[in-house]
């Protein structure tokens, strides 16, 4: 019988340092990669390639990224947002670009200043510049599971945002709960409905905050409506600078302890991981959500 498998893709570079008060020195963000990678992580959203007064601790993407080794097997990510996002991410030899369209327009205009519609027609642009340039384009849809402007998002925009955007050429479509209100049977629902009508070889991802206390249930609920990675962040530290009250992602380290708990591969030494998370608090300066680091590994040899 084939082990299960999860692909796990480490965003804290990006989405868990984008919303701290503490601005990471360049050095810093690359240990804080490189720990990632050295724990088995093979694909690390890195960096955002945003204007630096609006995210001010995504300022130095291209110095991240050239300072970074190239490890076999190990695909470092950029999010952009518009087509001048993605020709920083070219210029500085992004591999794989992860591009955002939010599902809901209010939502849109506060993080990416257009309607839903208009980013849309951007990543349309952006994915037949992607082809040409060689590189992979991935799409996460924001507020997949509700917006703080303007309350529940219907399923059927959400499909209708990942089907055009799978149509346009998206490698992969993630949903992404950027504020944490969503529940399992909202993720079997959604996750089923975008899973039914993606092209083959068009992979399937989820991107869970845990500002509820759902986002680990929600994992469990994706893994069992068949995606294909996860995104989660070392000590669970992140957030949307442009959504009220958007806390930390799932913990990268608590994701795996329930993913290995239960069988399903990741390729993940989950030790390295938890080894690591103090080593985050002392970056930032305060203690992070994740409790793995804190309770410990069972059994304690583990």
């Amino acid at each position: 019988m084939t082990q299960r498998e999860v692909e796990i893709v480490e965003v804290s570079p990006r989405d868990g340092l984008q919303a701290e008060d503490v601005v990471l020195g360049t050095d810093a963000k690359v240990q804080l990669i490189g720990r990632a990678v050295a724990a088995g992580i093979r694909r690390v959203e890195v960096c955002s390639f945003v204007h630096a007064e609006r995210v001010p601790q995504m300022a130095d993407a291209e110095a991240v990224l050239a300072a970074l080794p190239q490890v076999e097997g190990v695909t470092y990510v950029g999010l952009v947002l518009n087509r001048r996002g993605f020709e920083r991410a070219a210029d500085a030899g992004m591999d794989e670009i992860n591009y955002v369209v939010i599902a809901s327009d209010t939502f849109s205009q506060r993080n990416q200043g257009m309607s839903t519609d208009a980013s849309l027609d951007s990543f349309e642009e952006i994915a037949t510049m992607a082809a040409s340039a060689g590189i992979r384009p991935t799409v996460t849809i924001g507020a997949s599971f509700g917006c703080p402007y303007e309350g529940e998002v219907a399923i059927d925009r959400v499909v209708s945002v990942a089907d055009r955007v799978a149509a346009a050429g998206a490698a992969e479509v993630s949903l992404a709960d950027t504020i944490g209100v969503g529940v399992p049977s909202q993720v079997t629902e959604r996750l089923g409905a975008v899973r039914s009508l993606l092209p083959a070889g068009v992979a399937l991802r989820a991107h869970f905050h845990n500002t509820r206390n759902t986002g680990i249930a929600n994992a469990y609920a994706a893994l069992e409506a068949g995606v294909d990675a996860l995104d989660a962040s070392l000590g669970g530290i992140g957030g949307c600078p442009f959504a009220p009250n958007a806390t930390g992602n799932i913990p990268t380290e608590d994701l795996v302890y329930m993913l290995e708990r239960m069988g399903v591969a990741t390729g993940v030494d989950l030790t390295a991981l938890a080894e690591s998370v103090p080593w985050v608090e002392q970056q930032l300066g305060k203690p992070v959500p994740g409790l793995v680091s804190k309770a410990g590994l069972f059994p304690a040899g583990a």
